[in-house]
């Protein structure tokens, strides 16, 4: 049976916890407060789609691609990106809470998170060389031996980085963020 083809079509307020998303190839379309949580999306492939306000919690995202697409201010707590299919793995998020999602050992360069919550979100053995970390906060974010080449970390707030741990080679910080990298050392700064 071959998994069909949707191509340039909007999905508005549909709830995917009752109405399981069909199998298949969806490019170009555009997923408008939809309800995910927990939803079965492996082995889908979305490609240059665009989910607006939509809950993706807990999504299970087995051999999932994700190419090209854009999430604007979804909720995508306990996201388990790792489990997605690698090949031209590519997302940009605007506005999203990733709290607790996990990017583990992902090619994630020039990947931008822009206006973010990513409490304890989990980037270990990532690389993210050029990724752009826009007014987010990283509360508790994992970096165990992440390459953190020319990422820029300037306008992101509680950066908590194992500078021995990690690639860091050109990140860019502000001079309050930079203070994150002795967190480890505990010790007073005024």
């Amino acid at each position: 049976m071959n998994n069909p083809f949707i191509m340039d079509k909007t999905y508005k307020g549909v709830d995917y916890t009752i109405n399981k998303l069909a199998k298949g190839e969806y490019e170009n379309c555009v997923f408008d407060s939809c309800a995910f949580t927990e939803a079965d999306l492996s082995n889908v492939s979305f490609m240059e789609c665009t989910f607006l306000e939509c809950d993706l919690s807990n999504v299970n995202l087995t051999n999932t691609a994700i190419k090209e697409c854009e999430f604007k201010n979804c909720k995508m707590l306990g996201v388990r990106f790792d489990h997605c299919n690698p090949f031209l793995l590519s997302f940009k998020f605007l506005g999203c809470s990733l709290n607790l999602s996990s990017f583990y050992n992902l090619a994630l360069k020039n990947t931008v998170f822009e206006d973010c919550s990513l409490h304890q979100a989990d980037f270990s053995q990532s690389d993210l060389s050029n990724a752009m970390f826009e007014n987010c906060d990283l509360k508790g974010a994992i970096f165990e031996s992440s390459v953190l080449i020319k990422t820029n970390f300037r306008t992101a707030v509680n950066i908590s980085i194992d500078p021995e741990n990690n690639k860091l080679k050109k990140a860019k910080f502000s001079k309050e963020g930079a203070l994150g990298l002795l967190l480890k050392y505990d010790i007073d700064i005024d």
